[in-house]
């Protein structure tokens, strides 16, 4: 005991601007040290001028800790990032498909709708109107042929010149409005259309 307060001693005296690594084994063997300790030992440092020791292993496992909760979080936004980016790619699918739908029954009903009756409404190039409704694109374009359909059958409606979303629309309450040749205008409201 006493050669180990000696070692310990001379330790402390020859590095006291340095730190002292405690280092214990699995058998509780105590070396006192001037660097780290082997990997598999309790590696605690001791500083000298406070007085304080530092346990280097759960330091070092906080750290890991740390960085596999950063780690974690990074993979849970990159899969939050995908699965937004999936989600667009099906709203701008659906929406070309009802865009699609829109452009043959015009095409098809040449004396009932204008060339420019509908005109898409594109993602990237939306209107300002409509960019904060761009989740909901596939539904206003879907609305805005069905809007042009009940202005036809109201048989005040001869032919369609245009249908654009209106800017009394809410995210819950989408409204269009359908100009007709005949100086007629209806405003529809997405209730009005599910019915």
């Amino acid at each position: 005991m006493r050669l180990t307060l000696l070692i310990v001693g001379c330790i402390f005296s020859a590095y006291t601007s340095a730190a002292v690594y405690k280092c214990t084994d699995a058998n509780g063997n105590t070396e006192y040290r001037s660097g780290p300790c082997e990997t598999g030992r309790k590696n605690v440092e001791l500083n000298l001028k406070t007085g304080a020791s530092t346990n280097l292993d759960d330091k070092e496992n906080q750290q890991a800790l740390v960085q596999k909760e950063q780690q974690a979080k990074l993979e849970k936004q990159k899969l939050e990032q995908e699965a937004l980016l999936k989600k667009q790619e099906n709203t701008n699918r659906e929406a070309m498909n009802e865009i699609a739908k829109n452009q043959i029954l015009i095409k098809n009903n040449p004396d009932k709708y204008s060339a420019y009756a509908i005109p898409p409404y594109i993602t990237g190039k939306l209107p300002d109107l409509v960019k904060p409704y761009q989740d909901r694109l596939p539904d206003i374009e879907r609305f805005r042929r069905q809007s042009a359909e009940k202005a036809l059958a109201s048989n005040q409606c001869i032919r369609v010149e245009s249908v654009e979303l209106n800017s009394k629309s809410t995210q819950d309450a989408l409204i269009f409005l359908v100009n007709c040749s005949s100086g007629k205008s209806f405003y529809f409201s997405e209730q009005e259309l599910i019915k």
